[in-house]
C-alpha cells in the first residue's frame, strides 16, 4: 500500500463518517470496522421542516434544536419525546423520522462541543467530495488504482492548502487527537 493510499486509509478510518442515504452505514462500517457513522443532523432538520408550514418552521426548528443540542444522548431521547408530545397531533411524522434515524443520531452526542459545531453538517465533507469528483471527472481514466488514489490525495492536499478550512477545525482536531489518539497522526 502506497503512503497516499495508507494516508487516505487513516483519514476515513478516524473521521466520523455522516450518514444519510439507505445502506450507506452498512458500506462504511464493512470498509472501516472502526468509523463512527452519524446521520447529518442538517438534512434531518431540513427532512422535518419539509413537513411544516411555514407559519410554524421557526417554532418546529427551535423544539429540534433543543433535542440535537442536548448535553447527551439520553438527554435528547427526553427532548425527543417533548417534542412528540407537543407536535405530534399537527405533524405526526417528524419524530418517527427521528427514531428511524435515532441510530445514527446518537453518535453525535459522544463528541465534545467543540466537534459538534463541525460535524453536525455534512457541508465540509460535500464541498471535499465535489474538488475530488471535479479532479477524477477531468483526468478521465487512470493507468493504475495507485494513480488514482495518488490524484485524490493530491486533491485533498490542496483543498486543505487553498484555506478553505472550517471554522474552528483546530479545536476540533484537538479533540480528535484525544479521542482518537492510537488512530490519529496530526
Amino acid at each position: 500500500m502506497s503512503i497516499a493510499q495508507t494516508k487516505l486509509r487513516n483519514l476515513a478510518v478516524f473521521t466520523p463518517l455522516r450518514a444519510y442515504r439507505a445502506g450507506f452505514p452498512d458500506a462504511i462500517t464493512a470498509a472501516f470496522p472502526e468509523a463512527t457513522v452519524q446521520t447529518c443532523i442538517v438534512h434531518l432538520v431540513r427532512h422535518s421542516l419539509n413537513f411544516c408550514a411555514w407559519k410554524d418552521r421557526k417554532y418546529v426548528a427551535t423544539d429540534l434544536r433543543r433535542i440535537y443540542g442536548a448535553a447527551t444522548a439520553d438527554q435528547a431521547a427526553a427532548e425527543l419525546d417533548a417534542f412528540e408530545e407537543k407536535w405530534a397531533g399537527k405533524y405526526a411524522s417528524i419524530a418517527p423520522a427521528w427514531r428511524r434515524a435515532w441510530a445514527e443520531v446518537i453518535p453525535f452526542f459522544a463528541f465534545d462541543p467543540a466537534i459538534r459545531k463541525i460535524i453536525y453538517t455534512t457541508n465540509a465533507i460535500e464541498s471535499l467530495n465535489r474538488v475530488i469528483r471535479k479532479s477524477i471527472k477531468t483526468r478521465g481514466s487512470f493507468p493504475t488504482d495507485d494513480a488514482a488514489t495518488k490524484l485524490i490525495y493530491l486533491a485533498i492536499r490542496n483543498f486543505e492548502k487553498g484555506g478553505r478550512n472550517v471554522r474552528q477545525w483546530f479545536a476540533a482536531r484537538n479533540q480528535f487527537a484525544i479521542m482518537f489518539e492510537e488512530r490519529f497522526n496530526a
